[in-house]
């Protein structure tokens, strides 16, 4: 046999280098090459064959989370490539790695008018991190392990690869496939912050009589976990998250207040920030949602920030400390630098005043998740929730009606990504996909996905490549008939005049049935518990079509509907 490979086969071969184990896509004519590449190679990739190509973003994207390794999907040319875009700009403004492969026109036929042509390299570059449009089957390995190093390294973000069709079939060098083995995961070259930095930032908060840390997605992508729950406990330090920094420790840590701001932050949470006299922020842009619209920190609060990106000190506040680095390594730092100093705990009484907060916010939240009224409380799901999944689930919700609840109420019992929304842009339809890549990605972990009624309609498809792999996904279903986030928004920013938010109620189970799931229909707050075990327990894929209140008529934990 000839060691010679062709394009296609070199862009196996490098995919393989770097340590892909499973490529999320959907076939089509220019990717012809590269699929017969994918069958007649002898690899240990994978290959998930989605029903569009928006999922398979969201799979490799739910992938990358769970395993911080680079999550791979790819389409063919025109609309392939116009709907693989979403899960990239996604990823990339959330800072996990995905790479989108989209087939292309042949280099030969530029500017001829055939077939699905689109300016990929200007279609993706605003969206992406790397990008480029590959011109020559010799650069392929080049170009592929400039993604796999942009993607890795510094603030982790997607990268797109055009392949065009008949470089597919041009003649690559193999001894130019290789890879850095750093570039398999990441942060890859994570760096350490500037000297003195660390014991600046030590010095303020010290100074602070009432300082609070408030950790984004930064955290978990750098594996902090472990150093922010010493460095909390030693000082006793309250320790807020946004949604996207869920499980920078346990929610049930005695230091962890839970998420704050106008998104499944709740007025108990709120109080947090706006009696800090100092904040922290941890691998946390200080954006929209976090801050209620930047209404807390109140300006010239003092605001000590760390963050592997330059770019974020100062944009939203000025900061009087920016400790520049890997989150992991910069929280050692500090460790070490307390270790020097002897400081010991007990010294800012986070652990009492996060314990006397709780009980507040949970006496309201039990009552509510009590309440046996139809159409069911959402609160009565996540309590239920709360009560049957194991302690190492990993639970999928789209930005709908499940957030805020899942955000502000449920306990994660355990530091880690555990808990995965996009928050970067919100689009419906992601979590029935996202959860599918989790569980390629963690497989031993329990995978629930939560979606309004308005995304399951996206992305219904997807239950059937749920089903041809046998993925035993718990689906729920939140149903109440309407695009529940802005009917809500009608009902307090437009006086309740509704407009063009409501559709026609839908049996999910029986939808999901005819796929082949394993689906229930719950009207009665008395059947969800038995319903919801039955489904966990169950070894394949299960639905369970809950049919809840409104938001628009619920106490959402939504400060702008709360008023």
């Amino acid at each position: 046999m000839s060691n010679k490979l062709n394009g296609a086969e070199a862009m196996v071969r490098s995919l393989e280098a770097h340590g892909v184990q499973h490529i999320f896509g959907l076939c089509g004519d220019t990717t012809l090459p590269f699929y017969d590449a994918m069958l007649t190679l002898d690899h240990n990739i994978k290959h998930v064959l989605t029903r569009d190509e928006r999922s398979a973003t969201y799979m490799a994207d739910g992938y990358s989370r769970v395993t911080g390794r680079v999550g791979v999907a790819e389409g063919p040319s025109g609309g392939g490539a116009t709907y693989i875009l979403p899960g990239l700009i996604e990823a990339s403004e959330s800072s996990y790695a995905v790479l989108g492969i989209t087939t292309d026109i042949s280099v030969a036929s530029y500017g001829k008018y055939p077939l699905t042509e689109v300016d990929q390299d200007a279609l993706m570059r605003p969206l992406t991190k790397w990008n480029t449009v590959i011109k020559q089957a010799a650069h392929i390995p080049r170009m592929v392990r400039g993604a796999f190093r942009a993607m890795t390294t510094g603030r982790s973000g997607a990268a797109h690869l055009g392949l065009p069709y008949d470089i597919q079939y041009d003649d690559v060098d193999p001894s130019d496939v290789w890879a850095d083995a750093k570039h398999q995961s990441y942060p890859a070259y994570p760096q350490g912050p500037e000297p003195g930095a660390a014991e600046a930032a030590v010095d303020a908060i010290l100074s602070a009589k009432s300082p609070l840390i408030v950790c984004g997605g930064g955290v978990v992508i750098a594996g902090a976990m472990e150093e922010l729950s010493r460095l909390a406990t030693r000082l006793d330090i309250p320790v807020a998250t946004s949604i996207s920094g869920q499980g920078s420790l346990a929610e049930t840590h005695a230091q962890c207040v839970g998420v704050v701001g106008s998104n499944g932050g709740t007025d108990q949470t709120w109080e947090m920030m706006e009696n800090a006299d100092l904040v922290v922020f941890m691998g946390c842009r200080a954006g929209s949602t976090t801050t209620s619209r930047w209404e807390a920190p109140k300006p010239g609060a003092r605001i000590v920030h760390f963050d592997n990106d330059p770019m974020v000190m100062g944009a939203n506040y000025q900061t009087e400390v920016g400790v520049v680095g890997d989150l992991r390594l910069s929280l050692a730092e500090v460790n070490r630098v307390l270790d020097s100093r002897d400081q010991g705990a007990d010294t800012f009484g986070g652990a009492a005043a996060v314990a006397e907060l709780k009980k507040r916010k949970f006496d309201i939240f039990n009552t509510l998740a009590a309440s046996n009224e139809a159409p069911m409380r959402p609160e009565r799901v996540i309590a239920t929730l709360n009560r049957v999944l194991p302690e190492d689930a990993t639970i999928v919700s789209d930005p709908g009606t499940s957030c805020p609840y899942f955000s502000a109420y449920y306990q994660l019992p355990q530091p880690g990504r555990h808990f995965i929304t996009n928050r970067a842009h919100g689009a419906l339809g992601y979590s029935m996909s996202a959860a599918v890549g989790a569980w390629f990605g963690r497989p031993t972990s329990k995978t629930v996905a939560m979606m309004g009624d308005g995304s399951f309609g996206f992305t219904v498809g997807e239950l059937e490549t749920v089903c041809r792999h046998n993925v035993p996904i718990t689906f729920i279903v939140f149903s109440n008939a309407n695009f529940g986030w802005i009917k809500a928004s009608q009902m307090a920013d437009k006086d309740k005049r509704y407009y063009n938010v409501d559709f026609g109620r839908v049996d999910h189970a029986k939808v999901a049935s005819a796929y082949g799931v394993k689906s229930w229909r719950v009207e009665d707050p008395a059947d969800l518990e038995r319903v919801m075990k039955e489904a966990i327990a169950h070894d394949g894929p299960t639905l369970i079509d809950v049919v809840v209140q409104p938001l628009e008529e619920s106490n959402a934990p939504v400060r702008r509907w709360m008023g």
